[in-house]
């Protein structure tokens, strides 16, 4: 699909509502298939990710029945009953790495398919951790097939990689007979994420705990329990707004819980940092627009933020440095080369090392280009943000790809003061 981005002018502040986070539906709808009993999720968004996760508990045997932003979910009776030998996990990159450690426990032969550049993202720890226990990992160009039940015991693994292996390891193993350990080699990359995830588990009656700053103990023999849960709104896509709002025009964005864990609300920081004014409001954060400056920036434990944080320095006076980017060039596109591509196009100074991305910020831009997704949902939605920011039209081919996370991001962005015209769908 090819769209047109044609910001507008807006007479008052506009309110956006932030959808559902995708790391904490993930999550939810895991422990809830894994529960014996039935689960209400609520505050849900069909993303292409989020129903990549539902296809395939439903294929491990939880019974799902969808609504228009809820999920109620009856958990798996038998670990063993494997609808499909063939589970499609599409794009998402925290489905198939959820996945894996959970599928082992069928102890049965499964294939995981993708999309894209899916099967091409490391998964090296997993296949080291297979191994090492005698266990089939095999990763092919279209499939990655596992057979055999990972055992209770101790696991090392580096913790530079994702957090996704560990959080893999930590929905599965808490099932097991006996009590298991997981040791991460520093760096220890996304802390946060790992957080979240004992989170979860914890309101679904599962507990894990760290022992020391990178031991996790896991006790076995345990059982999920079904409960009702509520997503909360997801900072990872806060993020377009809150640059909106810091570098363009004064935005208000509600749906939010001030306490949350997520390691994305760093946004509000590094905004803040810059010089930008954040304040809280009832269920959310009204983002003012104000002179920004360039700063260092480590995105370690949020890499997600990497490409709109790149916009936000194009509008911040002076250098800005995005340090410990290295995974940016893992995801679903090289997201360091895919926004020095297009934000040059734009007429930004831009370059990077392997692991930095230096920003020459605070100079005149131009619109009236054709920028390319790069089939990213993150570059998208971000080239669309800086457009705004900008005040000049943009073209961006390949934009469905925003469908992988948030379907309704143009719908919002027409909220903000934005015509989004379709060309090509």
């Amino acid at each position: 699909m090819k769209v047109t981005i044609i910001p507008k002018p807006i007479a008052q502040t506009p309110t956006v509502r932030i959808p559902p986070s995708k790391s904490m539906a993930h999550r939810a709808i895991l422990c809830a298939s894994l529960a014996q009993g039935v689960s209400h999720i609520d505050n849900i968004d069909y993303s292409d990710d989020i129903l990549a996760t539902i296809d395939g508990m439903e294929q491990l045997g939880a019974k799902i029945t969808r609504k228009a932003d809820s999920l109620t979910i009856t958990g798996i009776q038998d670990l063993h009953a494997l609808q499909s030998d063939t589970i499609d996990c599409n794009e998402s990159g925290s489905t198939l790495r959820f996945f894996i450690p959970i599928f082992s426990l069928s102890g049965k032969p499964v294939s995981f398919t993708g999309r894209n550049r899916l099967l091409k993202r490391p998964q090296g720890i997993y296949e080291t951790l297979f191994r090492e226990r005698g266990l089939r990992f095999e990763q092919q160009d279209d499939r990655i097939l596992v057979e055999g039940r990972l055992p209770a015991g101790r696991y090392e693994l580096d913790g530079n990689v994702s957090s996704q292996f560990i959080t893999g390891l930590l929905f599965a193993l808490p099932l097991l007979q006996g009590d298991s350990t997981i040791v991460v080699r520093p760096p220890f990359a996304s802390r946060s994420y790992i957080l979240l995830t004992l989170e979860v588990l914890a309101q679904f009656g599962v507990k894990a705990f760290f022992t020391d700053e990178y031991t996790l103990q896991i006790p076995g023999n345990q059982q999920y329990q079904p409960r009702d849960y509520t997503v909360e709104g997801d900072f990872s896509q806060l993020a377009f707004f809150a640059v909106l709002g810091a570098a363009g025009r004064d935005v208000r964005c509600i749906g939010m819980r001030h306490d949350s864990r997520q390691g994305d609300r760093a946004i509000l920081d590094f905004i803040r940092d810059a010089g930008g004014r954040v304040e809280e409001i009832p269920g959310g954060y009204a983002i003012e627009k104000r002179p920004l400056t360039g700063h260092r920036i480590s995105i370690g434990d949020c890499p997600d933020l990497g490409p709109i944080l790149t916009v936000l320095a194009m509008y911040a006076e002076g250098t800005t440095v995005l340090c410990d980017a290295a995974r940016l060039r893992y995801k679903e596109s090289d997201r360091i080369a895919a926004m020095e591509e297009e934000l040059r196009k734009l007429g930004v100074s831009i370059r990077s090392t392997q692991d930095e991305m230096i920003i020459d910020g605070g100079k005149l831009y131009h619109g009236s280009e054709t920028l390319f997704g790069h089939k990213d949902h993150r570059i998208v939605m971000s080239l669309s943000i800086a457009a705004m920011c900008g005040g000049f039209p943009v073209t961006i081919d390949g934009a469905e790809c925003i469908q992988k996370s948030y379907p309704g991001f143009f719908r919002d962005l027409e909220q903000l003061g934005c015509e989004v015209e379709v060309l090509e769908p």
